[in-house]
């Protein structure tokens, strides 16, 4: 079916996610009007006014399709005709396994392939609102540094207090790389609470010693800079766990260290003096964040001090931790399963905004609501792509892959999240004969199963949409 007929598809912002849904929905045949405010107006940011300009690293993380997440939704991506894949792909700068780019080579590749398309058009201005009932159809895809006229519009409309702010994030292990030989289950004073059963956190003791060498090593750790726009303070609530540390030897082990309530079920007699907790973070019980570790230490820092803590000394991280500045929803609560908003439903959000971390993913979710909207204005609902491809378990964190433990409107376990395996149900690995797998090899083995299943499974939702 056309889309001569129907209403426009709006998206609001030329970022990674505005651009890739405006791609996917015009070349389904849907007339898009992109908003794109720079450069009548920047930001603190962006240095040119080309589309999808790239203002951090040049770099698209891993393009290994079979043993890597990322790299796996690489390849979805390409599967599904995405544009940020091509240029990609045509600016390519050596970089090892990774797909790094020129970036100048390809935010031109991008907004030349746009503003070329006869079913875009393309206006340089501001939006500053949207209007309440409208035919047409809407994406918001502004990213972390959105206007504060729009993010004023946003906040009034989804009831949010606030969107601009330092979040906390806290690092993230995959379960099956925890020592449960050290380590053990329990809730502090074995409470269940709701839907819980007394043994929903996992613990790590730390004696004396290794308390006051763990603390020693945060206060040293190698910190980042905030960048010049980041002037947004601190919420007393999500202080970086080095800052806690600064004000005195004994303030991790009376906050979120505090041993209290806790008896470790290998040592019941032994009292530790210090208790790192980690609290599952999805559905699927694969991967549990590090309680109040919220920092602003260096990646290299986080990997090399938190593996000090007694059961994760082969820690693998999911995500490390940080506090930033940041303008995403609650999106649990206020998105339904295609990204739009449940008190609007002719608005969507796509990208950073919605709580996706890095380009690739923004890009990814972009090309996602660029499919939901223009099957909406042509008639042809398109159904959420399968959890367990990278592309749907990515959109089922955003819209419900999380411990759904509700406050005051809010889930308390929702923060911007990576594309990693940690996120897709578990796969049976192939069995092997004569050969049992250990280790590495064991590892390998399931994330080639993971990425196998989620390429077989992507092809075929691409193949019923057609």
């Amino acid at each position: 079916m056309s889309g001569k007929n129907t209403p426009p598809l709006h998206i609001i912002g030329g970022g990674l996610a505005g651009s890739e849904a405006a791609w996917v929905a015009a070349e389904a045949g849907v007339n898009v009007i992109m908003h794109e405010m720079r450069p009548h107006r920047n930001t603190d940011a962006h240095k040119s006014s080309n589309l999808a300009e790239l203002v951090c690293s040049n770099s698209f993380r891993s393009d290994d399709a079979e043993t890597n997440a990322v790299g796996l939704l690489h390849a979805e991506m390409r599967l599904a005709g995405s544009l940020i894949m091509a240029a990609a792909d045509a600016s390519q700068v050596p970089a090892g396994s990774a797909l790094a780019v020129d970036r100048e080579e390809f935010a031109e590749t991008v907004t030349k392939r746009l503003e070329s398309h006869p079913n875009i058009t393309i206006c340089r201005e501001e939006i500053t609102g949207i209007p309440s009932e409208d035919r047409s159809k809407v994406i918001i895809a502004t990213g972390p540094l959105t206007s504060p006229a729009l993010a004023g519009f946003i906040r009034n409309i989804t009831g949010t207090t606030a969107l601009s702010f330092f979040d906390a994030i806290a690092p993230i292990i995959h379960t099956s790389s925890i020592n449960m030989n050290i380590c053990w289950f329990q809730s502090r004073y074995d409470k269940a609470g709701p839907g819980g059963t007394g043994k929903d956190y996992i613990n790590c003791p730390l004696t004396k010693e290794e308390y006051n060498v763990f603390t020693a090593a945060l206060l040293a750790g190698e910190k980042t800079e905030f960048r010049e726009f980041e002037n947004t303070a601190y919420f007393d609530g999500c202080l970086p766990i080095e800052i806690m540390a600064e004000r005195g030897a004994q303030t991790l082990r009376h906050g979120p260290m505090k041993p209290t309530g806790l008896t470790n079920t290998h040592k019941p007699h032994e009292k530790p003096y210090a208790v790192a907790q980690l609290r599952q973070d999805n559905a699927l019980g694969t991967l549990y964040n590090m309680v109040g570790f919220q920092t602003k230490l260096k990646y290299a820092e986080q990997t090399r001090i938190f593996r000090t803590i007694p059961g994760l000394e082969n820690a693998e991280f999911a995500r490390l931790g940080g506090l930033h500045r940041n303008t995403y929803l609650n999106s649990p609560v206020l998105l339904d399963g295609q990204l739009r908003l449940k008190a609007l439903p002719h608005l969507r959000f796509a990208g950073q905004i919605t709580g996706c971390e890095g380009y690739v993913e923004s890009a990814a979710i972009g090309l996602i609501a660029g499919l939901f909207a223009a099957g909406e204005l042509l008639q042809q609902p398109v159904m959420p792509p399968p959890v367990t491809t990278a592309s749907g378990a990515l959109l089922n964190h955003i819209t419900g892959g999380h411990i759904a433990t509700e406050e005051k409107g809010s889930i308390r376990s929702f923060q911007p999240m990576n594309i990693n395996f940690g996120l897709f149900p578990l796969v049976d690995i192939p069995k092997t004969e004569g050969k049992r797998l250990r280790g590495r090899e064991k590892a390998q083995a399931r994330k080639q199963a993971l990425t196998a299943r989620a390429l077989d499974h992507f092809r075929l939702w691409l193949a019923h949409q057609n």
